[in-house]
């Protein structure tokens, strides 16, 4: 294993050392803290929020909105954090702070209370989101990124897991237990992962000769085309997969009249597929480019969200239910990986472009749901119409992905034979 300059901590980027297998799992411990606990296992209390009467059912709706904020609050700030104090203490902060978020939610002193630690819960979240790959991957070998950013955001399916199996053992000792415990765990994760976190002053990426060249002045414009379309798609996305996340297991209970506990059983199938997602897309963006693996997941999603909106078979719902569990996760990595294909040459233009994907993301997040509620309400409770919205929108960002390249190439090769002319 061969490393250079090991008194200054760089990382040759050709070996995999142990360094890097603990900032993975660094990035794990983050993910899942931050944004799989901190986000996903709210849903699942609310129910014994309002039974306990510490919140009402509309004051409940209004604290998981709080974490939504507050993640797109952190989705904005966290470049320009980092910035000020480095990446290293930025991740461990946000992550000490998610867990002291949960301890504080044990106390429900007040509304305002636990509205600010849930808000401070989302903070952490979209900070962490925006550093936590682009933190480590610079110090991972190319031909083990894919992988790499598919285990650390298997965090995020572990969180959706655990919001149906742990949560529900959790709570047969208290609601304040609940909390307490999902608060020690966040901070043993915290402990685990406090020295994981690579040091951006010490670990230094050498150059690869298989990494493209930054480029040409002439291929600005098109990058950046390239991007805009990406936020666009990766939004639209967000909207594609409001409505299983919000209305699923509502779904299952009520619109198929098949109970709570086979809704509660179809959740822990999403959750089971958020687990594997990850890493499949990482893996498959390794093998065949994250281009082609962006598109397949937008496909294989259209296809899984008319499976929920058009058939009621409970085999087509099983299916609709992994595929979209995996790919709500597995979407993320994918995303970071195109990104990272279209900005290979530039790894502080890279967490920008990130950092402005996960705003975007979050932000039709936060509306879709507030309008598929909205929606939800004034159509009689509609689920193929609620469905079939997001459907819509991923079809929308697949087609773009094929009409706007097929619309922008004819412009950049009159552009490219104007300035042969010229040059002639």
């Amino acid at each position: 294993m061969s490393t250079q300059s090991p008194a200054l901590g760089v990382l040759d980027t050709q070996t995999f050392d142990s360094r890097a297998v603990y900032a993975t799992v660094a990035g794990f411990c983050g993910s899942l803290v931050a944004i799989g606990l901190a986000r996903f296992a709210y849903t699942p209390l609310i129910p014994s929020l309002i039974q306990a009467h510490w919140f009402s059912a509309s004051q409940s709706v209004t604290l998981g909105a709080a974490n939504f904020v507050g993640y797109l609050i952190g989705a904005m700030l966290g470049r320009p954090i980092a910035h000020r104090f480095t990446s290293q203490h930025t991740l461990r902060w946000m992550m000490l702070a998610a867990s002291v978020a949960f301890v504080a939610c044990a106390f429900p002193l007040s509304l305002s209370w636990f509205f600010v630690w849930r808000l401070t819960s989302g903070v952490a979240g979209g900070v962490i989101m925006v550093l936590v790959a682009t933190s480590i991957l610079p110090h991972i070998p190319i031909a083990r990124r894919g992988f790499v950013s598919g285990m650390i955001f298997v965090g995020l399916g572990v969180g959706i897991a655990a919001s149906g199996t742990v949560i529900p053992w959790l709570m047969q000792f208290g609601l304040r237990t609940t909390w307490l415990g999902l608060g020690a765990l966040s901070l043993v994760l915290t402990a685990i992962s406090w020295a994981g976190w690579p040091r951006d002053d010490v670990y230094t990426v050498i150059p690869q000769t298989d990494e493209p060249a930054a480029p040409t002045h002439g291929d600005a414009a098109r990058t950046a085309g390239t991007l805009r379309l990406l936020y666009a798609q990766y939004a639209a996305n967000a909207l594609g997969l409001v409505p299983a996340m919000v209305l699923l297991v509502d779904y299952v209970a009520r619109g198929l009249h098949q109970g709570a506990g086979s809704g509660a059983h179809y959740w822990v199938l999403y959750g089971v597929g958020s687990v594997i997602g990850p890493l499949v897309c990482g893996q498959l963006g390794d093998r065949i480019g994250f281009k082609a693996t962006w598109r397949i997941a937008l496909f294989v999603q259209i296809v899984a969200a008319a499976l929920l909106t058009f058939i009621g078979h409970s085999a087509a719902l099983v299916v609709a239910t992994f595929v979209t569990g995996a790919l709500t996760c597995g979407i993320v990595p994918t995303m970071l990986g195109r990104i990272r294909e279209v900005l290979a040459h530039d790894h502080h233009a890279q967490r920008a472009a990130w950092s402005r994907a996960t705003t975007s993301f979050a932000l039709f997040q936060a509306l879709g749901g507030y309008a598929y509620s909205f929606l939800f309400a004034h159509s009689g409770e509609n689920y193929v119409l609620i469905f079939g919205c997001g459907m819509a929108a991923l079809t929308v960002a697949f087609v773009a992905d094929f009409v706007v390249r097929f619309r922008t190439q004819p412009v950049v090769q009159a552009q490219s034979s104007y300035e042969e002319r010229a040059l002639n």
